[in-house]
This record gives structure tokens, C-alpha cells and sequence, in this order.
């Protein structure tokens, strides 16, 4: 019987002999029988036609022959480099004749030529359907590595450096005083902000913002220039920004009186209603009382302006200043209150600079100088109409 390797042989004869020259018509009805004598024949014929059909253009570069010629017989030879083995079995085979081969083998050596001779002839004829081609992935070099590496890096090391100058704490801090005292604080960015009596504020700086808020009491400050970071205070639902500028912001429970002695502010309301509410520019001079019924904004000299501040210096100025208001200025700085007995007293008018840490003398000359009695009690004054 005849095995695969046999038939290989034969077919390879046969391919010889074609394509050697001298072809004669009995010479293809000879190749015609053998082939018709098994299918592992047919396979094995049209496996090897195949391959000698795909290197067709290495045996012309070899031989010096146009591709699509077959060079000429004795042309083409066993490779000196090839193994001495194969060499001897290629002129083995190039003598070698078709013979009948044993049925039984035949048909082992169909299914082993079959699945053999499978790849080969798809490569040439079998339509390539279904088949999906995924692109193989370039390997990184070493180089191309270290170069991502030291990219990403420097990616991570810039955001941080972004980061850190944009957000980084430089200070955040909670200053008080108490019923009369003031403090005068040196912020990090260069301002001053001085707390009145009964005050406090929350001081929030970093290198991109600088946020301050008021939450009670009155703060003056003396602001730094810095335009790439607006200084703002917060006072409820109000804010009040500035460039570098000298303000003072007093926050009254939902009321706001904004102050301005030098440059401008800008006064910002949050929405009401859903409403965006307009933004108020507040230039030296300006005295502003922001509540529920909006914004009224009074302007005048700057030292007018600075007599609303003058507590900085340790006094109140009244200007025909109703007497419950001036009142209320003492009991901001005093912890023994001064109380309004009766609403005519309370009507009257005062005027005058009058130290706030020295109510008593206030009362005093309230008593020498208007229609005021005075009750003195351990914890208060009450001011009756006399």
C-alpha cells in the first residue's frame, strides 16, 4: 500500500515531468488516470501545484527567469545548503514513477492529505469570509517607554504644581473680639482688617482666592493689590469684592452697610426668587445699607465716609442722630446698656464725637444739656423723659 509520503512523491514526479518539457497528450492521459485512480492523488496534485504555483517568483529570482516562466529543466536543483537528507530524497524523487497504490492506504492517506492539503489550497483559493484581521500591537521600545514615563511624570508633577498654586492653603483662620475690644490682624496676603467690638470673621486665603466672612459685627480692611486674586467678603447673602481698596463691612443680622474710604467695591446680592439681582458699584465715599428692601447707596465726601469708621479711633460721631440711635452705637462697645425709657426720649437729637467706651459720660452730658433723666442701675441706664 501506498502511504502519504509515497503519493507526495508521485504527485511531485508527476509535477516534474509536466512542467520539465516534452509534455506529450499520452503523457496527460497517464496524469489523468493517476488521478483518477484516488482522491488522495487529486489532493495531493493540487497541494503541490499550489505551492509550486506560489513559488514560482522565488525560482524566477532564483534562476534569473521572468516571474510567470517556469524555468527550464535541469535549470533548478537541490540548494547546496540544504540538508544532505533532503537533498538525496529530492533526486529520489525526481526519479521517481506513478504506481498503483493499495486502496486501503489510499483512503488514510485521503483524511491525512486532506487535512494537510487544507491550508494550502485555501491560501490560494478560498475566498477569505468571516475573517477578521486584528492589527498586532507595536512593541514599545525601551526608549519610547522611558519617554512615556518621564511625560507622565511631568503631567502629574505640573498638576500638582497647578493645584498647589491655585488651592493651596496659605491661611484659614477665625478671628473674634469681644464687647469692647477691638483687634487690628495682619492677614498673609499683606491686608489688615480690624475687628470692631463684638466681631468676628473667618479669613479663608489661598493662592488663587482670598474669602472672608463676616459673621458679625464690623470689620474694616485695608486691602492689598493683587487683581489675579479679588478680595471678597461674605456677609450672608451678600458680598462685597475688591481689588485693593480700604472698606468696612458691618453686618446687623440680615442688614448690611457697606463703608468705602478708598478705590471701589463691588456690592453682590444672591438671587432672589430665582431672580438675579444687580450688582452695585460702590466708588470712595459711598455709603451703602443693603436689606430686605434692597439697596440704597448714599454718596458723599470721603471724609463723611470716614466718620462712619471713626470708631476705628475709639469714637462715635453723631450728626442729628435720633437719641435710640446713638443708643444702640454705646451698647455695642458697653456690656452695662444704655435703655430707652419712654419713645419722647428716644426722639430727641444728638450730635457730637463722643468716646464709646465711656457711656457715662455720654449720659452725663445728655442730663446738663436735654430734658433727660437718668436711672442708673448696677447692669444699666435707663433715660427717661424729665
Amino acid at each position: 500500500m501506498a502511504g502519504s509520503r509515497q503519493i507526495e512523491r508521485a504527485a511531485a514526479a508527476w509535477l516534474a515531468r509536466r512542467d520539465g518539457g516534452d509534455w506529450s497528450p499520452g503523457d496527460q492521459a497517464q496524469l489523468d488516470a493517476w488521478l483518477a485512480q484516488s482522491t488522495a492523488h487529486r489532493v495531493a496534485w493540487l497541494r503541490l501545484q499550489a505551492a509550486w504555483n506560489q513559488s514560482d517568483r522565488l525560482k524566477a529570482l532564483a534562476a534569473g527567469v521572468a516571474p510567470g516562466e517556469v524555468p527550464a529543466r535541469g535549470a533548478w536543483s537541490a540548494s547546496p545548503y540544504a540538508p544532505r537528507g533532503e537533498a538525496q530524497a529530492s533526486g529520489q524523487d525526481d526519479r521517481a514513477t506513478a504506481e498503483p497504490l493499495d486502496p486501503e492506504e489510499d483512503a488514510r492517506a485521503v483524511v491525512a492529505q486532506a487535512s494537510a492539503a487544507a491550508p494550502a489550497t485555501a491560501v490560494t483559493t478560498a475566498p477569505l469570509i468571516g475573517l477578521t484581521f486584528t492589527p498586532r500591537a507595536t512593541p514599545r521600545s525601551p526608549r519610547t517607554a522611558r519617554y512615556a514615563a518621564a511625560a507622565a511624570i511631568a503631567l502629574v508633577a505640573m498638576s500638582l504644581l497647578w493645584g498647589w498654586q491655585r488651592y493651596g492653603v496659605v491661611e484659614h483662620r477665625s478671628y473674634r473680639t469681644a464687647i469692647g475690644a477691638l483687634d487690628t490682624i495682619g492677614l498673609a496676603d499683606g491686608s489688615r482688617a480690624t475687628l470692631s467690638s463684638d466681631s468676628r470673621i473667618d479669613v479663608a486665603l489661598s493662592r488663587a482666592q482670598r474669602h472672608v466672612a463676616l459673621e458679625h459685627g464690623e470689620a474694616f480692611f485695608d486691602v492689598a493689590k493683587d487683581p489675579g486674586r479679588p478680595f471678597a467678603v461674605d456677609a450672608g447673602a451678600r458680598r462685597v469684592i475688591a481689588v485693593g481698596t480700604r472698606f468696612s463691612v458691618r453686618r446687623d443680622g440680615p442688614d448690611l452697610r457697606v463703608v468705602v474710604t478708598e478705590g471701589t467695591v463691588r456690592l453682590e446680592s444672591e438671587p432672589v426668587d430665582g431672580r438675579t439681582q444687580p450688582t452695585t458699584l460702590l466708588p470712595a465715599g459711598s455709603i451703602a445699607l443693603a436689606g430686605a428692601n434692597g439697596v440704597l447707596v448714599r454718596s458723599g465726601s470721603i471724609e463723611d465716609a470716614e466718620r462712619f469708621v471713626d470708631w476705628r479711633n475709639g469714637y462715635l460721631v453723631f450728626r442729628d442722630t435720633a437719641l435710640s440711635a446713638a443708643v444702640a452705637e454705646f451698647n455695642r462697645y458697653n456690656t452695662r446698656r444704655l435703655v430707652i425709657g419712654d419713645a419722647a426720649v428716644g426722639e430727641l437729637r444728638v450730635g457730637g464725637n463722643f468716646r464709646w467706651s465711656n457711656a457715662e459720660v455720654f449720659v452725663g452730658l445728655l442730663e446738663q444739656a436735654m430734658p433727660v433723666r437718668a436711672e442708673r442701675l448696677p447692669d444699666r441706664i435707663v433715660l427717661h423723659s424729665r
